[in-house]
């Protein structure tokens, strides 16, 4: 009875707001989430549910899917619509041609700053606390990747993009950039995460529903399953035990440094193991009481 929930976030929640209220009202002792959301953001919102918070940075690490809502013209302190306008430019001459040529840049490996108005630590306070005391510090560029770049909608001064990136990237840090690219600057005025690795908007719960769910249990996903990608190791009875032990086993496949999912003869997970040297070693290993 533990695993993931792929919830679709409401506009106006935090993350932490949706993790509360489903430990509250679900009455679910440990709850996590595997990669935050802005308030204003909606979409995928992947939950971890028991155990499977131990997990959770495998999945934070997957691939991401957006919908993002850029606003030519003007930019704000946090990068998105809920901040104080800083400047305010005509956009008018910005074609759609012009910003698909802009685009380019942001393509491949980039190094992105992250914005003030974010939860990642410096000196040991987090950058929005700092931002709302009024203090602006220097940020460390981070090296993030994107994938794909597409306009999906062109609605002057906004226009709506298809984007695809790496673990960690920031919309809204795009979107100003992409501003100060054109020279008109711009912030994102709306986000929908599409997809978190294998999970999808589409196959994702309505909150709201979720909570009203008798039989809520039915939405939970099973990490083998949200982890389907990954190489399996299939055990016996013995070897499930032995690795839940903390051995390592040795399999000819096992090289490089990669990751794999270990299931016992029934299908349930009894360990994630790394590749080292011709052995496979249990990095966490998961009891057969695991539970909510």
């Amino acid at each position: 009875m533990w695993g993931f929930l792929n919830v679709n976030k409401p506009a106006g929640l935090t993350s932490h707001d949706v993790v509360a209220r489903v430990r509250r009202e679900l009455r679910v002792k440990k709850v996590g989430h595997a990669g935050t959301l802005d308030p204003m953001a909606m979409g995928v919102l992947v939950l971890c549910i028991g155990a499977a918070t131990r997990l959770s940075e495998y999945v934070m690490q997957s691939t991401k899917r957006y919908r993002a809502r850029v606003h030519l013209g003007i930019t704000t302190d946090t990068y998105d619509s809920e901040g104080a306008v800083r400047e305010v430019c005509d956009p008018a001459r910005i074609t759609r041609e012009t910003v698909e040529r802009s685009l380019a840049a942001f393509l491949g490996d980039i190094e992105q700053t992250p914005p003030m108005y974010s939860a990642i630590k410096q000196r040991g306070r987090k950058l929005y606390q700092l931002a709302r005391a009024g203090q602006t510090v220097e940020r460390e560029a981070r090296s993030v990747a994107i994938e794909h770049l597409e306009i999906l909608d062109w609605s002057p001064p906004e226009f709506t993009l298809d984007v695809v990136c790496s673990a960690g990237t920031y919309i809204r840090s795009l979107a100003h950039d992409l501003g100060e690219a054109l020279g008109v600057g711009a912030h994102l005025s709306g986000l929908t995460r599409l997809a978190s690795g294998s999970f999808t908007l589409e196959d994702a719960v309505e909150l709201n529903t979720l909570l009203a769910a008798g039989d809520w249990q039915r939405y939970l996903i099973p990490p083998q399953v949200a982890l389907a990608h990954w190489p399996v190791v299939r055990l016996d009875t013995a070897g499930a035990e032995h690795v839940r032990h903390g051995r390592a086993i040795r399999d000819a496949e096992a090289d490089g440094d990669q990751l794999a999912l270990a299931l016992t003869p029934g299908g349930d997970l009894a360990a994630v193991l790394r590749a080292a040297d011709g052995v496979w070693r249990p990095e966490k290993v998961f009891a057969p009481e695991n539970s909510l």
